[in-house]
């Protein structure tokens, strides 16, 4: 659905994106996470078609965002929620999503159902004949929401959509992402907020300046930390010790007070063979469970910088 190919793009002497290849499935809610100033939203602005690259290819459904036919066509149907609402503060929440309708040509027929579903799914139904000036951030940016969906795009980027949302409000935009994935839509988001991303996205890109890292969540956890337990027992012996660091499947024992903890290969598999063997030495376990790490500590790792 989308596919970078070197795709770069320079400030004057200032390489802000460089040679980013980059595959997003149909379908798929894809994170591009970074600090500020990676490149994240230049990225962003030349996949929907507002800058063009200074060198390298991209297509959005099969159309090039070079061609500028095929950019007019990426413009209709996509959707983009950016860093600033972009919204008219002298007119209300109904007429500036009626104004966005008729831009993207969307059928009258439809444009009052699709105005009264958003803005009611939103919270902001009453709030319909109301100017945008007066709201406060957090109801700009629910607008904003709704404003990127008023055509139903087939592939959205979504600039940091909970920005300035209270947890009630962000909790149902994470939801409705979800419902949007499942409805087969694409979404690129860009996010700050590490455990949201954890928790929606099928795969993560991090990025800072050109990629660094791709794949599920799960799968950078478990390539970069690997898989360990540990397990606390009423009491530790030597021998206990010696007989768990002879298992084949088992690393890196180390011994804290009454907790082992070890490296394993699939605590899934694992785990039952090693606790008959702590059972069958008389061990006494009171408590075993996998050790996580998250999102935010890959993030760190792969990016270099500093908790």
């Amino acid at each position: 659905m989308i596919e970078t190919r070197g795709l770069t793009r320079s400030f004057g002497n200032n390489r802000v994106v460089n040679g980013l290849d980059l595959s997003v499935r149909e379908g798929e809610v894809f994170g591009f996470l970074g600090p500020n100033g990676a490149g994240k939203t230049t990225t962003v602005r030349m996949l929907a078609c507002l800058i063009r690259p200074t060198e390298g290819e991209a297509f959005i459904d099969g159309l090039s965002i070079l061609d500028e036919r095929d950019a007019m066509m990426i413009r209709k149907r996509i959707g983009l929620l950016t860093e600033s609402p972009g919204l008219y503060d002298t007119l209300s929440a109904w007429r500036n999503l009626d104004f966005y309708a008729r831009l993207y040509e969307v059928p009258e027929a439809r444009r009052r159902e699709r105005i009264e579903h958003y803005l009611r799914m939103m919270g902001l139904w009453d709030k319909r004949d109301e100017p945008v000036g007066g709201f406060s951030k957090g109801m700009k940016q629910k607008m904003a929401i709704a404003r990127c969906l008023i055509h139903e795009p087939k592939v959205l980027f979504l600039d940091e959509p909970t920005s300035g949302l209270d947890p009630e409000a962000s909790r149902i935009v994470r939801e409705f992402i979800l419902d949007l994935k499942s409805e087969g839509r694409t979404i690129f988001l860009c996010t700050h907020n590490l455990d949201e991303a954890d928790r929606i996205c099928d795969r993560i890109g991090i990025f800072k300046g050109r990629l660094l890292g791709v794949d599920a969540p799960s799968r950078l956890k478990a390539e970069l930390y690997g898989r360990s337990i540990s397990i606390q027992l009423k009491g530790i012996t030597p021998q206990i010790v010696d007989s768990i660091r002879l298992l084949n499947y088992v690393k890196n024992v180390v011994v804290n007070g009454n907790t082992i903890t070890m490296s394993v290969d699939s605590p899934d598999e694992n785990n039952p063979d090693l606790l008959r063997v702590l059972v069958s030495m008389g061990a006494e376990v009171q408590f075993i469970y996998e050790n996580r790490h998250s999102l935010e500590d890959v993030y760190f790792k792969i990016t270099g910088a500093a908790k």
